[in-house]
């Protein structure tokens, strides 16, 4: 592992936790879903901080940053971009839209049409997106953090599965405890703390470091355990569908993220174990009369396949 690798991560989380405070292992597994390649999408009530952990995540990694507010009316266009006709070129030039950034906030995606969820699909696979025939790439790094209130909510559309599929992890905030919400009341606007935040890594370094990921060793016996968890999600005795192969690529992946942020260059079981819920409870649904969610349903799973 590079030397000076993990001081930069270690400060990467402690300057965010200045922020959002008290919620220290849900930004660690926030930096892990960046330092994977993944999406992230955060449920909860609005108010939590979801929007403000998206934007400090992004300052502190120097990334161009984007929001978008999803409504009933918003369309792909407004995400993508389009194209316009400029009398003083004689030609169609193309405005790109919020999508060409490095950090998309997609707030409360879940509130807009099916139409435009599905126009994130080609970028959050692809890094890319097709406008009038036309593919454009998009920025390097690419990292979507959408949020989505509680589906029971009026005016909310549930995400379809192949949306949830793209999301490398779904994370819950949670209010925050006596001490920390104490904390809040009584310090700055949380902000106007973030305009005084500096970078800790620039984008390049954030590639580097997503480089470094893949070189974490995933031992056999490791790789074992990790099917024997998929395995288990398709028997059904637990979920009403198991796991993707895709899934598991993108556990593996978190699980490496994990074990480089604890300044490790393998995987251990407890990065699986720490990281699967996280990971997998969107994309699974429970057998009838489980009695449990779909996260206590992948802990009970958990407790029941035993580690090799």
């Amino acid at each position: 592992m590079n030397a000076d690798l993990a001081p930069r991560l270690t400060r990467l989380v402690d300057q965010i936790s200045t922020i959002i405070v008290g919620k220290r292992p849900h930004i660690r597994d926030c930096v892990a879903c960046l330092l994977a390649g993944g999406h992230l999408l955060i449920e909860d009530v609005p108010g939590v901080g979801k929007t403000t952990l998206a934007h400090a995540l992004s300052v502190s990694l120097g990334l161009r940053f984007s929001r978008t507010q999803f409504t009933a009316d918003l369309m792909p266009s407004d995400l993508i971009g389009v194209s316009v006709y400029e009398r003083s070129k004689e030609a169609f030039v193309f405005h790109p839209g919020p999508v060409f950034a490095q950090v998309l906030l997609a707030d409360e995606i879940n509130r807009a049409g099916p139409k435009t969820q599905s126009a994130l699909l080609e970028a959050m696979e692809e890094h890319q997106v097709t406008v009038e025939g036309e593919t454009r790439a998009l920025p390097a790094p690419f990292f979507v953090i959408a949020t989505q209130n509680p589906t029971d909510q009026l005016g909310t559309y549930p995400l379809p599965e192949s949306q949830l599929d793209r999301f490398l992890m779904c994370l819950t905030l949670g209010y925050p405890d006596q001490a920390s919400e104490r904390a809040l009341l009584a310090g700055t606007d949380r902000r106007e703390a973030i305009h005084a935040l500096s970078a800790v890594m620039s984008p390049e370094e954030l590639v580097a470091a997503q480089q470094e990921v893949l070189k974490v060793h995933a031992s056999d016996a490791l790789l074992d355990y990790l099917q024997a968890l998929i395995a288990a999600t398709r028997s059904g005795k637990w979920f009403v569908d198991g796991l993707s192969p895709r899934a598991g690529i993108a556990i593996l992946r978190a699980a490496k993220a994990i074990a480089l942020l604890d300044q490790r260059d393998y995987v251990a079981p407890d990065d699986l174990q720490a990281i699967l819920p996280q990971t997998v409870a969107h994309r699974l649904v429970p057998v009838a009369g489980a009695g449990r969610g779909p996260r206590e349903q992948v802990r009970a799973m958990l407790e029941a396949v035993p580690v090799p």
